[in-house]
């Protein structure tokens, strides 16, 4: 666990994946001797033993210190787990710089570490950089012969194939070195290389650019923690993603080829998902299914080392080991979940019971169940699991009968493993030990509710009437006094339950809807009414205490309302109001005169409203009025309209006057507009302006815009004058209704 040092932060740094936490360290370490920075490294690898930042910091602290075997040690350590590009470049320079003075032998060391570290990262899309720095590295190395000058080449232009099909960020670059090196050395043969190459330098690229849209969403600095959601859970989907595209074989290459890009996919996305089983899993499958079951294995086993509390993991290897018939390591991983002891659990039992069946016969079973019963962690799933086995085996019911009995006595009080017991003597008809066992659990459990209510539905299908009736009559005696259920008896929801099956019932959903209410109330209303007692109570003591007190002044009681005979909210139980949008209903005469006030086309629309039926209603009148309490201009003759000082807050002529109508708006003084401007009124238009009307009606349908210039475009665009414009006030933020057509 990351600890908090002298200068650390907050206690929430302790836990272990804190990523702040370890950032501090991180950076402490950079400043401290490499003996003492070397236990938090080891503290931090630890933690993130993925983190290709830490590994690099930890390599680089000992390649500071020149201690080259300690790097050697930290290299073997880091490089095959961690397939990433700046941590393999740091191998190269350890490389070089060991090297670089042990002449011809230790260009080939050089070369050979080139080698190693293409072999692995090679296909990444980062991995051009290297390509170019393998392919100058080569051209550096000095010559002696005309024969060690064409083998120089002949690696050279190797390198340059290779790196010219792999979808890298340079790899337009390393196509265009490629044609200036078959150019500089033989234009003939060139001609014949490049024209070779270019449709799989093609194929590449194209591939480059759809593998980068998916490379460009993952984050390439995240941490691998154990899954917490959110943003965590989209780099898994970016990543699966991804996983999905490399194994669709984009580029078509070879199987070999294909399978060895898949297998680098893979181990990068470890790197961030090394917490994540399924990924493991994914990856161990993606083995078997190309046949090579002992890579699957493999995988496994890493998987278990990284997630050692992943039990499914385990059973998932232990199955692929079965499959190709390796019982014994099969046997030996299932043991191994059984070592833990007390921590080992039931389900690792029935399992392990299951597959000595299925490897070793029944009798093993037999007996490694006789030895885990008498474990202390055995439940009652293992009585049952062993019973059933045996029975659905042998077809023989004396043994899982046997089994169950002896269960019972350790576990009467599982209400579970008796309702189990009942199911399987249920299968074999036997419906007088069935009764007899409800009795016995009965009477060790009088007021389980499970229990009860299997009793009933034994009886539903065995018994007669008399006995369903006398179930239920000692059922709904028991839990009432119990205070668990205090429904009515003989209630119609009984009847209902009686006679229901699977999913088929004998009420509608409003019927079952009101009974569901109905018990809720009946299985609250004698809480509520020990509450009010207790409040009563309480009020009463105070009255007493203050009127014992005689410098006491005035009481302080809270009043607190009667909940007793609170009910369940349903607007349709509501007197003498019927909903007044469902067809046909009577609109409630304060409500029809509220209507009558609105504007008519908002009266049709509230009337013409569909049916709500079930869902919580908003106060119609407290609506109403505050529609009425908003400025809606009717622009009807006759209709009151909003003052001039409300007009003015307006921004936006109506429509009418955008399209070039200059009806009269009556003010309060009684005036018009119309009164301002000379000329006959404009109440009715010619018929060549209707036509013009018309032809824009299209224009009229489009929201009216804010902007003043575009509002003089559409009116010209209309053919209105600019004495028809409505002129500006000088704050420039209204329109008055003048048609003086002056800018103020």
């Amino acid at each position: 666990m990351l600890k908090e040092d002298g200068n650390g932060e907050s206690a929430e740094t302790n836990h272990k994946y804190n990523i702040k936490s370890a950032e501090i360290l991180a950076k402490n370490a950079e400043n401290m001797a490499i003996s003492e920075a070397a236990l938090i490294y080891e503290q931090l690898i630890s933690t993130f033993p993925t983190s290709v930042k830490y590994w690099k910091l930890y390599v680089e602290a000992y390649m500071a210190a020149k201690n080259d075997e300690a790097t050697k040690q930290l290299f073997s350590r880091c490089l095959l787990s961690c397939l990433q590009i700046p941590l393999w470049l740091c191998y190269i320079r350890f490389i070089k710089r060991s090297n670089e003075k042990r002449g011809s032998e230790g260009l080939d060391e050089t070369r050979k570490a080139f080698d190693f570290m293409l072999s692995y990262v090679g296909t990444d899309i980062e991995s051009g950089s290297v390509w170019m720095e393998y392919i100058t590295f080569l051209k550096s190395i000095p010559i002696t012969s005309q024969q060690e000058e064409s083998q120089r080449m002949t690696s050279i232009r190797k390198i340059y194939q290779k790196a010219i099909i792999t979808p890298t960020h340079h790899i337009e670059q390393i196509w265009k070195d490629y044609e200036s090196f078959e150019n500089s050395v033989s234009h003939q043969l060139a001609k014949g290389l490049i024209s070779e190459y270019q449709p799989k330098f093609n194929s590449a690229k194209a591939v480059y650019r759809e593998k980068k849209k998916y490379v460009d969403e993952i984050d390439w600095n995240m941490f691998a923690v154990p899954p917490t959601g959110s943003y965590k859970e989209q780099q898994y989907m970016l990543w699966k993603k991804f996983l999905a595209f490399e194994k669709g074989n984009p580029q078509r290459i070879d199987s070999a080829s294909s399978n060895k890009r898949m297998i680098f996919t893979y181990e990068k996305c470890l790197l961030y998902l090394y917490h994540y089983p399924d990924i493991w899993y994914d990856f161990a499958m993606w083995h078997a299914k190309n046949g090579s079951i002992d890579s699957a294995a493999k995988v496994f086993q890493r998987a278990i080392k990284a997630l050692p509390d992943s039990e499914s993991l385990r059973y998932a290897y232990a199955e692929l080991e079965e499959s190709r018939c390796a019982i014994q390591m099969a046997k030996t991983i299932y043991e191994g979940l059984l070592s833990c002891g007390t921590s080992a659990t039931s389900l690792a039992h029935i399992q392990y019971i299951r597959f000595l069946r299925r490897t070793e016969g029944v009798e093993s079973a037999r007996k490694y169940f006789l030895d885990a019963r008498k474990l202390p962690d055995c439940t009652y799933h293992v009585y049952v699991a062993y019973a059933l086995m045996t029975f659905s085996l042998d077809k023989d019911s004396k043994v899982a009968h046997n089994v169950f009995e002896s269960g019972l006595t350790r576990f009467m009080h599982e209400p579970r493993y008796i309702l189990d017991y009942v199911d399987f003597l249920c299968r074999l008809n036997d419906d007088r030990n069935v009764r007899a066992l409800f009795e016995r659990a009965l009477s060790s459990h009088p007021k389980s509710y499970e229990i009860w209510n299997r009793f009933a539905q034994f009886e539903q299908t065995y018994g007669d009437l008399a006995s369903m009736l006398k179930v239920e009559q000692r059922k709904n005696e028991a839990l009432s006094s119990s205070g668990e259920d205090t429904t009515l008896d003989c209630s119609l929801h009984d009847v209902v339950a009686r006679y229901s099956f699977m999913d088929l019932c004998p009420s509608s959903c409003r019927e079952l809807d009101h009974l569901a209410q109905q018990k809720w109330l009946a299985c609250n209303i004698n809480k509520q009414d020990e509450k009010s007692a207790l409040l009563d109570v309480d009020v009463s003591l105070g009255n007493i205490s203050v009127g014992l007190n005689s410098n006491a002044t005035t009481s302080t009681t809270t009043i607190c309302p009667n909940v007793s005979k609170m009910v369940v909210y349903d607007p349709r139980r509501m007197q003498g109001f019927e909903h007044p949008l469902h067809p046909g209903a009577v609109i409630p005469s304060r409500l029809d005169n509220i209507l009558k006030v609105i504007p008519p086309v908002l009266s049709s629309f509230v009337s013409n409203l569909p049916p709500v039926e079930g869902l919580p209603l908003s106060d119609p009148e407290l609506l109403m009025s505050l529609l009425l309490q908003c400025n809606v201009p009717t622009g009807l003759g006759g209709k009151p309209t909003p003052s001039a000082q409300q007009l003015s807050r307006i921004p936006i002529p109506s429509t009418s006057e955008l399209s070039g109508s200059s009806r009269t708006h009556p003010q309060p003084n009684g005036s018009s507009h119309g009164a301002h401007r000379k000329g006959p009124p404009l109440r009715k238009r010619k018929e060549p302006e209707k036509k013009e009307e018309d032809d824009t009606a299209t224009v009229q349908s489009r929201p009216l815009p804010a902007d003043l210039f575009r509002i003089r475009q559409i009116q010209r665009s209309r053919g209105i004058s600019s004495s028809q414009t409505g002129s500006v006030s000088g704050g420039g933020s209204a329109f008055s209704g003048e048609m003086s057509g002056s800018i103020g």
